[in-house]
């Protein structure tokens, strides 16, 4: 199951001259806090740490969680709460979003929790943000009452928050200071699915993550934007991207591809308008979806690996040859606890040159 696309994609990005593979640079994992057919948000969350902690033992690099609403198969809506519940609980890996929707929210206050998190646990936060609601638009006019953004002015929001943090960028309203959150030095990110975000981050020196796990048209035009309008700051001497990739490991092909189904089954569900909670994997999905359902689903979910360990090498050494990424993040919507913790397990054995 192996959903990887070469023919008619544009020539491989420009970036660096050598070409890592995966046990030369960091991996991080991106939980989606999948809430299970049956399951519960508690229980979700007690999963997430489980496998955080797994995480931080096996050498991943930093652990993300996102922001969505209305969804009642993803549990991470307070998103900066469970960064605090999975900070507490581990010791250094680092922690963050993957992302913030920073439309839904007064750039102060996401300074001022984010700044609550730095002094709780230095050195271990990251603020990834984006620009898209992450909700439908009823959850999205629920969220922004008062705000009034629609994502449109996300760079004048993006200098605000960043002016909280660090006072001498000057756009932040005269009198107000985030506290805590002035002075601390919080890495952000950039994320995104398309080429605004994309230059955004290159232009203002700050490192990019692509959404290529599910929305995966534009990841090679969206890196080349990034990387040639790179300017350096005092974030970043030189440009930084990291891409989202689907990875289902198991100790059989067969098994892999078994346990991608549960997130295939959410695609469909999403597509049809009727998102909900992760269902248990199928033996086949053939007779769950219709031609038409299936290729939007394959194309939606084209950077998606599904093997067995050399599977997995070989594959994501491929993603890192055509992207040049300087990092992966990786996610996987398996409804098993214990076949999640195999297939980063599996994963981690990969990128420590096992």
């Amino acid at each position: 199951m192996l959903y990887f696309r070469t023919e008619g994609e544009p020539a491989m990005v420009k970036g660096s001259s050598t070409v890592k593979q995966i046990h030369e640079i960091p991996v991080s994992i991106l939980d989606l806090a999948p809430i299970v057919v049956g399951g519960t948000a508690a229980e979700s969350f007690k999963n997430t740490l489980d496998l955080a902690r797994h995480a931080e033992k096996w050498g991943y690099h930093r652990y993300w969680l996102a922001e969505h609403h209305n969804m009642t198969g993803i549990a991470s809506s307070a998103t900066s709460v469970v960064i605090g519940h999975v900070a507490a609980g581990t010791e250094k890996i680092r922690v963050g979003s993957g992302g913030i929707m920073l439309s839904n929210h007064a750039p102060l206050v996401i300074a001022e929790q984010f700044g609550t998190l730095e002094s709780l646990y230095p050195g271990r936060i990251d603020l990834g943000l984006g620009r898209a609601p992450g909700s439908d638009q009823l959850a999205a006019r629920a969220l922004r009452r008062g705000l009034g953004s629609d994502g449109h002015d996300f760079p004048e929001q993006l200098s605000e928050l960043r002016s909280y943090l660090n006072p001498s960028l000057g756009n932040r309203p005269m009198g107000v200071r985030a506290v805590p959150g002035e002075g601390l030095n919080i890495p952000i990110w950039l994320l995104g699915s398309s080429g605004f975000s994309a230059q955004l981050a290159g232009q203002l020196g700050l490192p990019f993550a692509f959404a290529s796990h599910f929305a995966p048209d534009y990841i090679l035009q969206a890196l080349e934007l990034y990387r040639s309008h790179f300017r350096p700051s005092e974030a970043l001497e030189e440009p930084y991207a990291m891409i989202g990739i689907n990875v289902f490991a198991a100790d059989s092909v067969e098994e892999a591809q078994r346990l991608a189904t549960s997130q295939q089954q959410q695609f469909l569900n999403l597509i049809r308008g009727r998102p909900g909670q992760l269902n248990p994997p199928v033996e086949s999905m053939e007779p769950l979806w219709t031609a038409q359902e299936k290729a939007i689903v394959q194309s939606q979910l084209s950077y998606t690996v599904a093997g067995n360990k050399d599977t997995v090498r070989e594959q994501l050494n491929r993603y890192l040859k055509l992207t040049q990424a300087d990092e992966l993040i990786v996610t996987g919507q398996i409804y098993d606890h214990q076949a999640r913790l195999r297939s980063y397990e599996i994963l981690a054995e990969v990128m420590n040159g096992n």
